[in-house]
């Protein structure tokens, strides 16, 4: 019977993808999961699998871009039709080898790898090319061709520097200087939420910011580096001013980002003085702490605020620890923010990650922990629940466009929130990495900005420590947090006979300004959903 081959639906704000590769010819036999063709959309590129057996012809060529459920080709029977009027017959075959087996020694000679796999043939025509230059192939990722698109760059003129000479992203950025940014298409410039905030601070227009992200994207970083606003006082000529002696003037602006700015300040850094290590000598939360360890902090214009005289060590409230303090209590003071908890059984997750061991790193990347699963399932839920993936801005809610998870991670200095981008277009080995990445670089004190902004959603963990429920706080700008509490052993009641089971409670902690409790018990009911069938994680 005849199959229609489908343009999928990856995630709610899919509205278009483009097919990149048919990795299956017209005419081959398919199994049922075979990989057919790749496709990407402006967040992922993805590999659509054979929904049945059957003979595969194309309806849809590469380069074509269409819409969630568009056709795109056909999987038919031996002679059958399709309903368009095409007929297909299977391609001889070598009698020894299955079509999988084909299909398996093609790929052996590719020799792919994790970043091979997410990279295609990307073909560039130009209308005044030859015949020859109009058939040649182009080897590059993905992401290049359409930063190359966004940035207006003749993909052919550059050398690619990936496995093979695939041209990269870091390629095109390379040899394209920084370009203001534009709004894509559908009118909205592309800016990190921390961008757009600490633009809203300090009264910058972001259309006159140049973005250094990927695609020109705007950072906080890009914001804070931008030139200041000069404010031209409104002076009243009628009324006597008295002469005030001018301050020096200078002309070297600091690059410092705000939260180097802020660390500086309750350290009584003077950031002038501060030598920046960062990208073009920009000075980083880290240098200013070096520098407090070697210079004096001036002394405090007001005078401090009268001990009580309490006998004991004391240690001042600086440094990261007060900006912790600082953010936690203004979370508090402007959230109305609720606390529910709810048990979830583990014993499937648990289950699931004993097999997943067992198939080995070597073969997944990584092997995911408990937290990862959990992680996956708030994306999966965020994407049901729009609401929960959310923030207030003025006098409304804005429902995100991304989904971005972020993880606290304990340090010695404190607590890091590094985020794991896109995470629902993310497979749960992907998002172990990325996990296993980012914790590894927290400790390290390698985090860069970029890794620590545009979070829309947190979770935090301290099962690790025998905890079972707490009441997390809110990471602003986010809605929302989920605390997770350690697997325990329990026990279930069938009749008079004692079961026994592993348990582990969720914290969700919400902003009850932006969802009420029924939808807040909405949420976490969904995130248990998936943490109790753990194979939807996998889909």
């Amino acid at each position: 019977m005849a199959t229609r081959i489908l343009m999928p639906k990856l995630g709610l704000t899919m509205t278009e993808g483009t097919i990149t590769e048919w990795v299956v010819n017209s005419g081959d036999k398919v199994t049922e999961g075979t990989v057919v063709m790749l496709i990407e959309t402006d967040k992922v590129e993805a590999e659509v699998e054979a929904e049945a057996d059957g003979i595969i012809t194309h309806t849809a060529n590469v380069g074509e871009t269409l819409e969630p459920g568009e056709p795109v080709g056909w999987l038919l029977g031996e002679g059958e039709q399709a309903p368009d009027g095409t007929i297909v017959e299977a391609i001889d075959e070598d009698p020894q080898e299955t079509p999988s087996e084909i299909q398996e020694e093609i790929l052996s000679e590719e020799e792919p790898t994790v970043e091979t796999q997410q990279e295609v043939i990307a073909e560039e025509i130009s209308n005044n090319e030859d015949e020859t230059t109009q058939n040649s192939r182009l080897l590059a990722s993905p992401n290049a061709k359409r930063i190359a698109k966004e940035l207006d760059v003749d993909i052919t003129t550059i050398s690619g520097t990936g496995p093979g000479g695939r041209i990269t992203s870091d390629d095109v950025q390379s040899l394209t200087p920084t370009k203001e940014s534009k709004p894509d298409k559908t009118g909205r410039l592309k800016a990190s939420p921390n961008a757009k905030r600490v633009a809203h601070e300090k009264g910058i227009d972001l259309s006159t910011v140049s973005g250094t992200g990927p695609g020109g994207r705007i950072t906080s970083e890009d914001v804070l580096a931008a030139p200041p606003v000069e404010m031209t006082p409104q002076i009243d000529q009628t009324t006597p001013v008295e002469d005030v002696p001018e301050e020096p003037q200078t002309t070297e602006v600091v690059q410092a980002p705000f939260a180097a700015r802020k660390a500086a300040e309750r350290l009584g850094v003077d950031i002038g003085q501060v030598t920046g290590t960062g990208p073009n000598g920009r000075i980083t939360k880290q240098d200013v702490f070096s520098h407090s360890r070697t210079v004096k902090p001036a002394p405090a214009a007001t005078a401090p605020a009268a001990s009580s005289g309490i006998p004991g060590e004391r240690i001042p409230i600086k440094g990261m620890r007060g900006i912790i303090a600082e953010r936690m209590h203004s979370s508090l003071q402007e959230m109305a923010q609720l606390t529910l908890t709810m048990d979830v059984d583990m014993d499937r997750v648990v289950e699931l990650r004993e097999q997943l061991k067992d198939i080995g790193k070597e073969e997944l990347g990584a092997v995911p922990g408990y937290t990862d699963f959990v992680i996956a399932a708030v994306a999966k839920a965020l994407a049901e629940h729009p609401a929960a993936n959310s923030q207030i801005d003025g006098n409304d809610i804005v429902l995100l466009e991304e989904i971005n998870v972020g993880m606290a991670v304990a340090v010695p200095e404190g607590l890091v929130v590094p985020v794991v981008h896109g995470t629902d277009q993310l497979e749960l080995s992907e998002i172990a990495m990325e996990t296993s990445r980012l914790a590894e670089a927290a400790r390290n004190k390698k985090l860069s900005l970029a890794e620590m902004e545009g979070g829309t959603f947190s979770v935090t963990a301290l099962g690790m420590f025998g905890v079972d429920a707490f009441t997390p706080v809110i990471n602003p700008p986010n809605s929302g947090i989920l605390g997770v509490g350690r697997i325990r052993d329990d026990v279930d009641w069938d009749g008079d006979t004692p079961i026994k089971v592993q348990r582990m409670t969720i914290s969700l902690t919400w902003d009850h300004r932006v969802l009420d409790g029924a939808p807040a018990a909405e949420f976490a009911s969904t995130i248990k959903g998936f943490l109790q069938q753990p194979l939807r994680l996998l889909a």
